[in-house]
């Protein structure tokens, strides 16, 4: 089978060069350079950053699973981005904000991203964390315990919304060791 028929029948439109070496199953980095160069080249593939690729153009990606992507760690979207689409928060956030083991600000197109940095004994725990249309996400009620954690003070425009049991209960689940 072809390079390209492997490439384009797969589900998944983002990938690392790590993810392309193994996908072609190409031990050489010249000859992997010099195939992922040719298929960019040819439009097939279009360069996100550097060693991060798309079979289709970036404005047609889910914007939260570019983001996780770029960050090729462990993440899942929480916090302000959660808040702000279930009417808790109601002042809008330039950032898709998600939630990882690393703490840092980047921009890719359009979409620009906020990531704060958890610890990891408390980041992978699943206690309210969902998967949705295959990206992790917080509940509700885990993007307050988390936003929490971040910020103890943090003001939240709608409280009535907010299941205070659940939040204390996941409080309990993710951070008692």
């Amino acid at each position: 089978m072809y390079r390209i028929d492997t490439l384009l029948k797969q589900d998944k439109k983002l990938f690392h060069t790590s993810d392309l070496a193994l996908l072609w199953q190409i031990k050489i980095p010249n000859t992997l350079y010099t195939t992922i160069k040719r298929y960019v080249q040819k439009g097939i593939l279009s360069r996100i950053h550097k060693g991060f690729y798309s079979t289709v153009p970036i404005e047609k990606l889910n914007p939260v699973e570019l983001g996780i992507g770029c960050l090729h760690n462990f993440a899942y979207l929480s916090t302000e981005s959660i808040l702000q689409e279930n009417g808790v928060i109601f002042q809008t956030s330039d950032y898709i904000t998600l939630v990882s083991n690393t703490s840092k600000k980047f921009t890719v197109g359009a979409y620009s991203y906020l990531v704060r940095k958890m610890k990891d004994e408390f980041l992978y725990q699943s206690v309210g964390v969902i998967e949705r249309d295959s990206i992790r996400a917080a509940t509700l009620e885990r993007a307050v315990v988390d936003l929490l954690y971040f910020n103890p003070s943090f003001h939240f425009d709608n409280r009535k919304i907010i299941n205070w049991k659940s939040v204390k209960k996941i409080q309990k689940e993710v951070f008692s060791l």
